[in-house]
């Protein structure tokens, strides 16, 4: 498959930090989500090219027919790949790709222009939307991920969320208006998009309550305690108290 991938961003080149390598391992995501990780130079990236991909609809993402229970509520294009499952009572609004091995299960809402990665777990409550969940997210309580690109073996603790609109300067407009930007070693570095959530690095747990700022940045392994709000980067390995 050829993805239609836009440029990349203007901030792709400048800094390891916006690199997705410097993020998520691509290894054994499938080949999907493998080659979409490397085909993009820049985190902020990701969002478009696999949105691009999606509305494509194009065959080389259909690896077989998983299940879909009766009861389960399907609308638009919805690629269900072998060994995948979404079960009654669930509710898919494509374009969304869910990979083999991911369940949606009873209750969980997966709207457009998602990948749900293989392996993940999408539980009663848990709302996804225009998200990367690269694979093994454990999503299995009520919360809500919008906008962001979630690394593997990421779990996502029950009323989390990220936020994808800024809310500081008047009432927030609907479609977004202003660009999300991101900090970054002092500098405010644009995003390109006005509705940009989080990046989430592999093995990153996030407590109960968590609530992402737009354009959080959390590095791989990064540990985070208990606590009720976080924003701006945090390196490769940190610790959040």
């Amino acid at each position: 498959m050829q993805c239609a991938h836009p440029a990349p961003s203007t901030a792709s080149a400048a800094d390891d930090r916006l690199r997705p390598a410097y993020y998520f391992r691509p290894e054994g995501l499938g080949p999907y989500i493998s080659r979409l990780l490397g085909g993009c130079s820049s985190v902020f990236d990701i969002k478009a090219a696999m949105a691009a991909d999606l509305d494509l609809g194009d065959e080389d993402l259909r690896a077989g027919q998983g299940v879909v229970e009766d009861g389960a509520q399907l609308q638009g294009n919805v690629i269900v790949q072998a060994g995948a499952r979404i079960e009654a009572g669930a509710q898919v609004v494509g374009p969304v790709l869910v990979c083999a091995g991911a369940v949606v299960a009873a209750g969980a809402l997966v709207r457009d222009h998602s990948v749900v990665g293989p392996g993940c777990r999408i539980g009663f409550g848990a709302e996804v939307t225009r998200s990367l969940l690269a694979g093994h997210v454990f999503m299995k309580h009520p919360c809500f991920i919008g906008d962001s690109v979630i690394g593997r073996r990421v779990n996502i603790g029950s009323f989390c969320s990220t936020t994808a609109l800024r809310c500081d300067r008047g009432p927030v407009a609907e479609p977004a208006l202003e660009e999300i930007t991101v900090s970054l070693g002092g500098q405010r570095i644009p995003t390109g998009q006005t509705k940009f959530g989080a990046v989430i690095g592999d093995e990153v747990t996030l407590p109960a309550g968590t609530v992402l700022s737009p354009g959080t940045l959390i590095g791989p392994g990064t540990v985070v305690y208990p606590r009720d709000h976080i924003g701006g980067f945090l390196p490769a390995g940190s610790r959040v108290r």
